[in-house]
């Protein structure tokens, strides 16, 4: 690295990242998060159930022989890199650097989350919810939300800790129903601030359209939406945010690298539902 670039600039480019990405990325603090893995695959134990029995006196007792299974993930490495010629020997633009954070920063969370998304969507969960709720071919309503409500705690999964993850669409869908606006029914003012804090005992988290696929649509304009609880899935970092800065004298640039390496898997595949919405907003 060129000698008029402060390391100071680079340390303080890396935090700024770091901090940014964590802040950016939706369903990291989601999941269940094992942080400064070794290795390449980081493994999530799973303990099943065990029904007491009834105790003899003097009788040997019955153990619960719970089934201990494991599920891994293994890590992929990633890279968002980008030249710049921003950057003036010994000193930098403080609004340019900036707002170069915010593009190495977005990339990482997005891909962070699309790990997430894609873990969920390959769970092989038997927990579903129909486009056929809450009416014929529908989008996202609060019949869709109070089945998967139901669906959860009939695998007695825990109330707390539960997400859901939908399109920006089918929120739209969603603000149309008066049971989830009306203040006789939610607290808050969904209709005002056009976002929802939680519902039906989910915390609501709504993303848009992603270059990396995120909530993808197939051809019958369906849309699978994802509901689930932290613990049902496992995100492992290897390398959180780490930035390389070093001057390329072919480009006369310098050449800005954000570097991650993590790997999400499902842990439970009962923790899950996925919500079918057919999203004719998509599709017009």
């Amino acid at each position: 690295m060129s000698t008029g670039l402060s390391p100071a600039f680079v340390t303080l480019f890396s935090e700024e990242v770091k901090q940014a990405y964590q802040a950016e990325s939706k369903l990291r603090n989601t999941v269940r998060l094992r942080t400064g893995v070794v290795g390449s695959t980081v493994k999530f134990p799973k303990v099943g159930k065990g029904v007491a029995s009834v105790h003899t006196p003097s009788t040997d007792v019955v153990p619960l022989n719970s089934t201990f299974s494991q599920a891994t993930a293994t890590l992929a490495d990633y890279a968002a890199p980008e030249y710049t010629s921003i950057f003036d020997q010994a000193k930098v633009n403080f609004s340019e650097r900036s707002e170069l954070v915010q593009v190495c920063s977005k990339a990482i969370g997005r891909r962070l989350d699309q790990m997430v998304i894609d873990a969920l969507d390959g769970a092989g969960t038997s927990l579903t919810v129909a486009n056929s709720i809450g009416g014929s071919n529908t989008n996202m309503n609060e019949a869709k939300l109070r089945d998967a409500h139901k669906q959860l705690n009939a695998k007695n999964v825990p109330a707390g800790d539960r997400y859901v993850l939908m399109h920006a669409n089918n929120l739209n869908s969603l603000l149309s129903q008066t049971a989830v606006t009306s203040a006789d029914f939610v607290a808050g003012r969904p209709l005002v601030s056009g976002q929802f804090g939680e519902y039906m005992g989910f915390n609501v988290i709504v993303i848009g359209d992603m270059d990396e696929n995120g909530l993808a649509i197939d051809g019958s304009s369906d849309r699978k939406c994802l509901a689930w609880h932290k613990h049902a899935i496992g995100l492992a970092e290897g390398i959180s945010s780490r930035v390389e800065v070093n001057y390329v004298p072919e480009k006369v640039s310098w050449l800005v690298s954000a570097l991650f390496s993590a790997g999400a898997v499902g842990i439970d595949a009962e923790g899950i539902v996925e919500i079918t919405c057919r999203d004719t907003a998509a599709a017009a």
